[in-house]
């Protein structure tokens, strides 16, 4: 039941109805407004700013955006749900609902259970792509703020009703790979019983790689040792990537992260469909998006590796770029964008029109014309979201923390979250927005402190099943399933405390759909965050005032009807936390 939802299409409705009068725009799209929570609870449940909206088309019948407001607030009052819409400022509408709709609200939630707040179907798939860390050595803390990101984000979305596929792009074609294959082979030596010394420069030093040359002497024994590198690199190479792939997808796994797909790069080239970069490239040529020519220099100062040749470039500023792109270095071989290019188009190939993807910050400059590619190769179709992620600055009681020896110039991912837990990784990865940095402070996040909010929040759940089992002992033989507790007497709850719980708890659909809308799964953790603050406040009132605790020894109706709210908190808290991949322990001590 979402309220908001509900009370949206209702002033839709009257809307509707103003047009088809003819006093409004025909044609006019009447979903463009909307129903949301006021700043001050004092003005009500809802605040509406549709007049607002509509000023403009409203002005020839109506004069003014308040004459409009006036007209559609008139008809929610005689609503069977409102109690009072009145016309604030200039034309904004304050509706204040009949306490019969909250109760419906607390049934809603108790029979649909883990299903509260969750969208309706929505057949058109998304695929969201994330971490496609390179392979060249384990995760660190910047990879795991965009795998939680992205992750959340698909979860988010599938509970919203989206058809959702995780996606893993493996970047396992480029010069780097070349260095890592290089490294493991050194490491490979090592393991033959050569003493190599110190790891030359431009070379991967992380004693990570220890292991994987192991495994390149199981493989091969010591048949590579004598062979010129022109031999041994192509056999070594996808040995030493699987080897990676294995260690990255050990780290996401602790994250309790799991794609649906990997999608390799070299199989774009390679693999079994052919030259796919060169049919993404014929397929834009024969859009007329590509041709050959030369690029201006690019301003301020000019690049040592800029040249002014005649090159194979994309028409990337035709749909929103600064400038058209290169498709091909001046040795022929394709450029990053180009194989880029021919992997979206594998995306839209399977049916995707909504792509999104999660880099990180310092691949800003890469978005527009990713964009302008999708846009070209879909013919407007497919929407990409980029989504970047900024830094993650690891601190630990307010100082900085060292490099890992394990990696050999900083701290892995792995490493954070034996250290601090999954759910404190989780839930601070998603803290913030997206694109705001973020200091993750390793003591910060294990206190036990309404200053640490992954326990704030974590808390607030197991207040409420410790509710549950304080009721049970005053109340042995209370019924305290949801569909028992659905049928309380709701007209008890009458406290303004009380009120403002059950007001908060109904937020909890709009919030799942606006944050779902805006790829911004923050909102969720935000939401939870207030959601357990107004119950801890409420929880403090009730050690002031004995008659406000939820267990009422000389009342079990109010008892009950306390717990069914009390339940229903706890069902959102539990579900948010759920879509957000961080658990809800039943108690915490």
């Amino acid at each position: 039941m979402n309220i908001f939802a509900i009370f949206h299409d209702r002033a839709a409705a009257i809307l509707s109805r103003i047009v088809g009068e003819g006093r409004l725009p025909e044609g006019l799209d009447v979903s463009r407004f909307v129903v949301e929570p006021p700043r001050d609870l004092a003005h009500g449940d809802l605040a509406i700013n549709a007049a607002m909206v509509y000023a403009k088309e409203a002005k020839a019948s109506f004069g003014n955006p308040r004459q409009l407001a006036t007209e559609i607030a008139f008809a929610l009052a005689a609503d069977a749900d409102v109690a009072q819409a009145e016309v604030a400022g200039p034309g904004f509408i304050n509706v204040t609902l009949k306490p019969e709709v909250y109760a419906r609200l607390l049934q809603s939630i108790l029979v649909e259970g883990a299903d509260f707040g969750r969208g309706a179907t929505n057949p058109a798939p998304v695929n969201v792509e994330y971490v496609s860390a390179n392979p060249t050595g384990p995760m660190h803390v910047g990879h795991g703020r965009g795998a939680v990101f992205g992750d959340a984000l698909a979860s988010l979305l599938a509970f919203s009703g989206r058809g959702v596929t995780k996606e893993y792009y493996i970047n396992d074609a480029g010069a780097q790979v070349d260095v890592l294959a290089r490294s493991a082979h050194l490491r490979y030596r090592e393991a033959l019983g050569e003493t190599v010394g110190a790891i030359p420069e431009g070379l991967y030093p992380g004693d990570y790689l220890v292991p994987v040359g192991e495994i390149l002497v199981e493989r091969f024994g010591p048949t590579l040792r004598d062979l010129p590198e022109t031999e041994w690199l192509p056999k070594i190479k996808p040995v030493v990537i699987e080897a990676m792939m294995a260690m990255i997808r050990d780290d996401l796994a602790a994250l309790n992260i799991v794609h649906d797909v990997f999608f390799s790069e070299w199989s774009l080239v390679m693999g079994g469909q052919g030259d796919v970069v060169a049919a993404a490239i014929a397929d834009l040529r024969a859009k007329g998006l590509v041709y050959e020519g030369r690029l201006p220099p690019p301003k301020g100062q000019i690049p040592d590796d800029w040249e002014d040749r005649e090159q194979t470039l994309f028409r990337s500023s035709d749909f929103g770029d600064d400038v058209d792109r290169p498709l091909l270095k001046s040795d022929g071989s394709y450029t990053y964008f180009a194989s880029d290019i021919a992997y979206h188009k594998t995306k839209i190939d399977r049916g995707f029109r909504d792509l999104i993807d999660v880099w990180g910050a310092d691949h800003g400059g890469y978005v527009k014309r990713m964009q302008a590619a999708v846009k070209a190769l879909s013919g407007g179709q497919a929407v990409l979201d980029v989504k970047l992620c900024q830094l993650v600055k690891l601190m630990r009681g307010g100082e900085p923390v060292k490099m890992s020896k394990r990696s050999g110039d900083f701290v892995t991912l792995r490493e954070v979250v034996d250290e601090v837990g999954v759910d404190a990784v989780r839930f601070m990865m998603l803290f913030r927005k997206n694109d705001a940095p973020l200091e993750f402070d390793l003591a910060k996040v294990l206190e036990q402190s309404k200053d640490n909010p992954v326990f704030y929040v974590q808390y607030a759940f197991a207040r409420t099943k410790s509710a549950e089992r304080q009721a049970l002992v005053a109340f042995p033989d209370l019924d305290m399933s949801n569909e028992s507790l659905a049928q309380s007497d709701f007209t008890l709850l009458d406290d303004e405390g009380e009120a403002h719980l059950i007001k908060q708890i109904a937020q909890f659909p709009r919030v799942i759909e606006a944050a779902a809308h805006s790829h911004e799964p923050h909102r969720l953790a935000f939401y939870l965050h207030d959601l357990a603050s107004v119950f801890h406040s409420h929880w403090t009132r009730g050690k002031d005032r004995p008659q406000l605790r939820f267990v009422n020894l000389e009342s079990r109706e109010l008892t009950r009807a306390r717990l069914a709210m009390v339940s229903a908190i706890g069902g959102v808290i539990a579900a948010g936390l759920r879509i957000l991949g961080v658990s809800a322990p039943v108690e915490m001590r």
